[in-house]
């Protein structure tokens, strides 16, 4: 598999004036970044001894999920497995790139203050790297945000703001509001604008995309992707576009999501879907949308840890269950590929527990049961 670990070799000076010398500062969480559409990396003739390889993201790795949907399963499914990233989601390439754009334009300077909204991966991920760049962070969460995740922004050293649930029930845009109310507020300090910002996109563009084909040896047939900013859509949309691959794109959403046209309603789990429409969002042109419902998220992830072995998030739960909704209409041999977005530990108290199951979704030996399908995802 191709790699950038190259790229991380250290350059540090052994003598330096500052703790932060300006050309060195973050050149490690920088480097796979630089440079205009490098498209998939290349293998070094020699490599270097990886010194640091936990400053921003590592490549993962791609599996072939041939238990998913039972021994007649006549398309070959394929998963990228960024939950082995190192705080535990494909959101350390999201960082990564935010915080390089920061830093490339001179928003972010040693020592500075980054301010975002977040539901909990991509805090873990921004703590994590803030702590490495000796930056604060500042994560804005609300009430649904996994415990786990914010228990690891604390741990990385972030401080966490949390916003009550307004009338509307507008979580999202609370979280967003009170992100501008803290960069009014706090002297310098910037955000990395998750929704909007470009440099989300431009992560999984030069990274997850060109990384899955590289490793697959050709470009899947369909690629599954969870959306809530719809960075990772737009990065592997804008890679899919440039490099002229025939893969239908297909967004995996929640119900209850706005995005591309969804009625608003209520979403318990948190990191996937979107309260409003996202500006990221008005720039994709996925091939499908497919809205799945909590329930089928749960069965989704159920599935994925008891056949695959493989204890996965919501997110990914959902696409799961997106690929069975059109399993029936694929062509045999048709190659599916999707990402595991993230591991399964923070969803235990939730997507895991049967008396929370119970409480929130519904009838959880029922759901159990239907697991017993080569394909419950089949109309029922």
């Amino acid at each position: 598999m191709n790699s950038h670990i190259g790229l991380h070799q250290d350059t540090t000076p052994k003598h330096v004036d500052s703790e932060f010398p300006a050309r060195e500062w973050g050149a490690r969480l920088r480097g796979p970044f630089e440079g205009d559409h490098p498209g998939a990396f290349q293998e070094p003739s020699t490599r270097p001894t990886p010194l640091r390889i936990h400053d921003a993201f590592v490549p993962s790795p791609i599996t072939s999920l041939d238990r998913l949907f039972g021994p007649q399963q006549q398309v070959r499914v394929m998963a990228k497995l960024d939950l082995l990233q190192v705080s535990g989601s494909t959101k350390e390439r999201t960082a990564a790139s935010l915080l390089a754009g920061l830093m490339e334009r001179g928003e972010l300077q040693p020592g500075g203050t980054v301010v975002e909204s977040t539901s909990g991966n991509l805090g873990s991920a921004l703590a994590r790297q803030c702590a490495l760049l000796g930056v604060r962070m500042i994560a804005v969460v609300d009430e649904f945000a996994n415990v786990a995740a914010l228990q690891a922004m604390k741990a990385y050293g972030a401080r966490v703001v949390r916003v009550p649930t307004p009338e509307d029930g507008n979580r999202l845009r609370a979280r967003v509001l009170k992100v501008a109310e803290l960069l009014e507020e706090i002297p310098g300090a910037v955000t990395t604008n998750q929704y909007g910002n470009p440099d989300n996109a431009r992560a999984h563009d030069l990274t997850t995309m060109p990384e899955f084909v590289s490793a697959l040896g050709a470009p899947p047939d369909r690629m599954y992707v969870a959306v809530s900013t719809t960075g990772t859509l737009l990065g592997c949309q804008h890679a899919i576009e440039r490099a002229g691959w025939p893969t239908v794109l297909v967004a995996v959403d929640a119900a209850g999501s706005v995005l591309f046209d969804g009625e608003r309603g209520e979403r318990r789990l948190p990191g996937l879907g979107a309260g409003f429409v996202t500006e990221l969002s008005r720039h994709t042109r996925p091939g499908a949308v497919r809205r799945i419902t909590e329930a089928d998220m749960v069965r989704g992830c159920r599935m994925l840890a008891r056949r695959e072995g493989i204890l996965s998030g919501a997110s990914t739960g959902a696409i799961v269950a997106a690929i069975g909704q059109d399993l029936d209409a694929m062509e045999a041999g048709t190659t599916v590929g999707m990402l595991v977005h993230d591991g399964g530990l923070p969803y235990l108290p939730t997507v895991y527990d049967d008396d929370w199951v119970s409480a929130n979704i519904g009838d959880v030996d029922a759901l159990d049961t239907s697991l017993d399908l080569a394909n419950p995802f089949t109309a029922r």
